[in-house]
């Protein structure tokens, strides 16, 4: 990705954030966050941090699927880091970036590792769409974004596990002048990707999916106490649950938009907190889980330039390696 291009994403990002300030009004909102706990933002902080580390166990475990053995943990860690500097991207899509620095730093060819990212989604769909449910126990206003993230998920293991369509469009690309020379490498991707995203291989990391993500509802809790109101703490994994899974099923960068507006119409509409600490708690909220993961994303790629000097500026700008 341009880096111009991510930039103005983030310019983007800070601008609606800032919309939704004036729009919910700066004074009240100053006067909600005079009575906030700072200990609140730091424990969402760590719980965050802490749903970063169990998706590192992720891509750890799909690396040992893959065969993937000789990359140390401390360099593996910072390219799944470095990942997040593309999280404000459509489906979080970006994150294979992580597979062309791993490639650039220590030769796995980014098509054996960029399945890894579908694996990644289809487990977190999975992990939210539990939250979901569980937290909608107590009534089903959110039961329609889980049947139609478990369709999703439903077609997308469809569309990698049934091989015979799958190999017949690789056959039919094989005869075309334009993409024949890509095919042997959407093969092995391919290869790659049934043995990250089969059945099995789903378990463990849909699991670790459940704990992350509720980790993080967790931390939208804990910042509606920090401001001193009271929310049944189903409807915190709920509410950050649901506006999660919207995000990650509209297409637009990030979820940007998408995800703020359902939970703070949700906080305010179903749960009662007041407009402005249901605003100021989505906008701490998002900066301690996306905004903070992009910053992580950020310095961890700065290590890896130290590490290997070769990465350069190129890195950032392109997404795929240039053989």
């Amino acid at each position: 990705m341009n880096v111009r291009r991510l930039l103005l994403v983030l310019l983007a990002g800070v601008v609606l954030y800032a919309g939704f300030v004036l729009y919910t009004g700066y004074r009240s909102m100053q006067q909600a966050l005079s009575q906030f706990s700072a200990g609140a933002l730091l424990l969402t902080l760590a719980l965050s941090s802490t749903n970063y580390g169990l998706r590192f166990l992720k891509w750890q475990y799909y690396l040992r699927r893959l065969g993937i053995r000789h990359v140390a943990p401390l360099h593996s860690l910072l390219v799944f880091l470095s990942g997040f500097v593309l999280s404000v991207t459509p489906g979080k899509v970006g994150e294979v970036f992580k597979s062309a620095v791993l490639a650039k730093t220590h030769g796995v060819p980014v098509e054996r590792t960029a399945p890894i990212v579908i694996a990644e989604r289809l487990t977190d769909v999975i992990g939210v769409i539990v939250l979901v449910v569980v937290g909608s126990a107590g009534f089903g206003g959110g039961l329609l974004w889980a049947f139609i993230g478990g369709a999703l998920v439903a077609v997308g293991l469809v569309a990698v596990l049934w091989e015979p369509p799958v190999r017949w469009a690789l056959r039919r690309l094989s005869r075309t002048r334009r993409f024949a020379r890509l095919v042997p490498r959407l093969e092995r991707a391919y290869t790659s990707l049934r043995v990250v995203a089969s059945a099995d291989a789903l378990l463990l990391p849909a699991f670790l999916s459940v704990i992350g993500w509720g980790l993080e509802g967790v931390g939208l809790h804990v910042l509606i106490r920090g401001f001193g109101a009271e929310l049944d703490f189903s409807f915190s994994l709920f509410f950050y649950a649901t506006a999660t899974l919207a995000g990650a099923i509209v297409p637009v960068p990030g979820g940007l938009g998408v995800t703020e507006a359902l939970m703070q119409e949700q906080l305010v509409l179903v749960g009662g907190v007041a407009a402005p600490i249901a605003t100021a708690s989505m906008i701490l909220i998002r900066l301690c889980t996306l905004w903070w993961a992009v910053l992580v994303g950020f310095v961890a790629l700065g290590c890896l330039r130290l590490m290997f000097p070769a990465l350069g500026g190129s890195t950032v700008v392109s997404a795929a390696p240039n053989s």
